[in-house]
């Protein structure tokens, strides 16, 4: 056996045992490329733009809504907090959409119609975009539902939260603090 060589390469050099070591090194290669919630993104770093159809069948990015606040919401039509949460994410959005504040539903995983009657349901009016193959949730470090981010007028994370419901009154107070960091940051400026 050579010193120089790595482990993985020792395991399969060897005999006995090649035949149980390859398929293992090759599931753990492959681990990334199919591992939920890959990674959270920071508060402060610029979010990671992405590209989803929504209902009306309109492409739809995350870069598109740079200068607003963006609120991205995963959640599934199965999941209680999520649609307990949404009556409150509408006030909001009713609210402040006007000021500049954007709600982004990504539903994931789930069949259009299903997703759609949902809404219909409901009478929610924000965009929601669905995730089909879960690619976004995965880029969102998205494990377990519902997960939201907010982001502020440049793309950057400013708040993560998993699990725990959303208020109208937390939505707002976030909107809000992210707005008053941008006042704060044009009055350092002069």
């Amino acid at each position: 056996m050579n010193r120089g060589e790595s482990l993985p390469l020792r395991l399969i050099n060897r005999s006995r045992g090649t035949w149980l070591v390859l398929p293992l090194l090759l599931m753990f290669s492959s681990y990334s490329v199919w591992a939920m919630g890959s990674r959270v993104p920071a508060v402060g770093t610029p979010a990671e733009d992405f590209r989803l159809i929504d209902l009306e069948g309109k492409q739809q990015s995350l870069s598109q809504y740079r200068g607003k606040v963006v609120l991205v919401n995963f959640w599934a039509t199965w999941c209680k907090p999520c649609t307990t949460e949404m009556p409150a994410m509408q006030a909001a959005y009713d609210k402040l959409k006007d000021n500049g504040f954007v709600v982004l539903a990504v539903n994931e995983l789930e069949d259009e119609a299903k997703v759609r009657e949902h809404i219909k349901q409901h009478g929610h009016t924000f965009p929601v975009l669905m995730d089909r193959d879960n690619k976004v949730a995965n880029q969102f470090g998205v494990f377990g539902l519902p997960v939201s981010v907010f982001i502020d007028e440049k793309g950057v994370v400013q708040e993560y939260v998993k699990g725990g419901l959303l208020t109208e009154e937390k939505i707002v107070q976030t909107f809000h603090r992210i707005q008053g960091r941008k006042s704060v940051q044009a009055a350092l400026v002069k």
